[in-house]
């Protein structure tokens, strides 16, 4: 590969990971997150061991998965219902607030 095609991918991507780290809205996610507590702890680290921590997780994953049990390409009772009536920018916001702890 070209040294300026790698350059203008490599730019490319950084550009597009800093629009979606500014796109979401942290403290939107936060107020969002409440709904998560219960299962999910309040600061995102779950006291329960069938529940995973949230806290520190990779946005990218935590969008993923939360747009997975949305579409049904992952299924779980609770979690399906609690994805389904959520938005993207609810999902990019969550995945934001939970990511920056």
């Amino acid at each position: 590969m070209k040294k300026s095609m790698m350059k203008f991918m490599v730019l490319s991507c950084v550009s597009l990971a800093a629009y979606n780290a500014t796109a979401a809205d942290i403290n939107a996610g936060k107020a969002k997150s409440a709904m998560c507590a219960g299962c999910h702890g309040a600061a995102g680290v779950s006291a329960i061991a069938i529940y995973p921590n949230l806290a520190g997780q990779k946005a990218p994953y935590l969008e993923k998965q939360l747009n997975n049990f949305r579409s049904g390409s992952r299924i779980d009772p609770v979690m399906s219902a609690m994805a389904k009536p959520l938005s993207d920018t609810d999902i990019a916001n969550l995945a934001a607030y939970f990511s920056s702890l």
